[in-house]
């Protein structure tokens, strides 16, 4: 049983709300991940992680985009532009604190070479990021554009690869190892039947608590008692295919923050925790160049917006654990050991306070 990496497939089940098909953010139609996962010698634990909103050309067809900063303690590259503009036009990237640069890079790269892009002259590449230099060798700067490159051209729907991959090859969570988690909520139909989806890379600290049991404080393992430190960074993305506009979906990302708190994070001084939230919706797409000066495009009501405030919260949540759970004790740089979350003991917990089902 303790193989099995996912929460729900110990009988824990997060919230209220139905997960998708595949409990990720490739739920959302038309949405894709790709992961580079670069582990080398003794002290390269690095990697990048892709997201890509639709198939097309994302420059050509972008899409309704905000970011909310939680904490700013960190290299979030294009911030200023989708907030201005309130649109996203390329790839979004994750992967490590000094490898941000190498990944704009390859974006631009990508940008300028697709069909149709061969006038462009700007690009606005986000590219998000967590430090990973306690597992790797950072100031290596080990990840190249070729990598960033390989996880946009393997971005694909389906099940999503958690734990240690991609951007979250070298992460921590809560002093245990982190890595990609990702899961998702279906609307009812009443609500619209829209899906939320969410993937994280975690790389934070505070007192973790799963399904609102304190675990960390049942281990004797939180920041405050000085077991591990709780500066680190979270990486979030939430995609939905409900035609929001950018003000909606910034009013949305700020819901991923909470999912964070549940989970017990506490956003510290030291960490970058940014929510990147994108509608993949195709009524809302926004074309690079048009005739038409005015932009029609249908938007939810405020008071429609309630149910996925909660589908992102139950998703942010879930996905933090999730990387968690499917996280796999990690020896790296300068034989620093990492190991993974204790599953055996936290299902013990949650067992005797009636958290599982059967």
């Amino acid at each position: 049983m303790l193989s099995q990496n996912r929460l729900r497939d110990h009988g824990v089940e997060i919230g209220v709300l139905q997960p998708g098909q595949f409990n990720a953010l490739t739920d959302v139609p038309g949405v894709q991940v790709g992961h580079t996962t670069i582990i080398q010698g003794d002290d390269i634990r690095t990697g990048v992680t892709s997201i890509l909103p639709h198939s097309g050309n994302i420059f050509q067809e972008k899409v309704p985009a905000a970011i909310y900063v939680g904490n700013g303690f960190g290299k979030l590259a294009g911030y200023t532009q989708v907030k201005e503009l309130g649109n996203l036009e390329t790839p979004i990237v994750l992967t490590n604190t000094l490898s941000v640069p190498t990944a704009m890079n390859a974006v631009i790269g990508y940008t300028l070479h697709q069909p149709e892009n061969e006038n462009v002259r700007s690009v606005n590449a986000v590219i998000g990021e967590t430090n990973d230099g306690y597992l790797s060798d950072i100031r290596g700067r080990h990840v190249t554009e070729e990598h960033v490159l390989k996880a946009i051209k393997n971005a694909k729907s389906g099940p999503v690869t958690e734990g240690n991959v991609g951007a979250g090859t070298g992460t921590i969570c809560f002093g245990f190892k982190g890595g990609i988690g990702t899961s998702s909520r279906v609307l009812p139909k009443k609500s619209g039947g829209y899906t939320v989806g969410v993937l994280v890379q975690t790389n934070f600290g505070g007192v973790l608590q799963v399904a609102g049991v304190e675990v960390g404080k049942k281990l004797g393992h939180y920041s405050n008692s000085f077991k591990y430190s709780p500066d680190g960074s979270c990486m979030m993305v939430v995609l939905t295919d409900a035609p929001l506009d950018s003000r909606n979906l910034e009013r949305l990302a700020k819901r991923a923050m909470l999912g964070l708190s549940r989970t017990g994070g506490i956003a510290s001084n030291g960490s970058g925790d940014y929510v990147i939230a994108v509608s993949t919706a195709k009524a809302c797409r926004i074309p690079y160049q048009s005739d038409d000066p005015i932009q029609l495009h249908p938007t939810l009501r405020n008071g429609a917006m309630t149910p996925l405030f909660l589908a992102t919260i139950e998703a942010t949540e879930e996905a933090i654990l999730n990387s968690l759970f499917a996280g796999e004790t990690m020896i790296g740089r300068d034989g620093h050991k990492i190991e993974a979350l204790p599953k055996g003991k936290v299902l013990e917990m949650l067992k005797e306070a009636g958290k599982t089902t059967p």
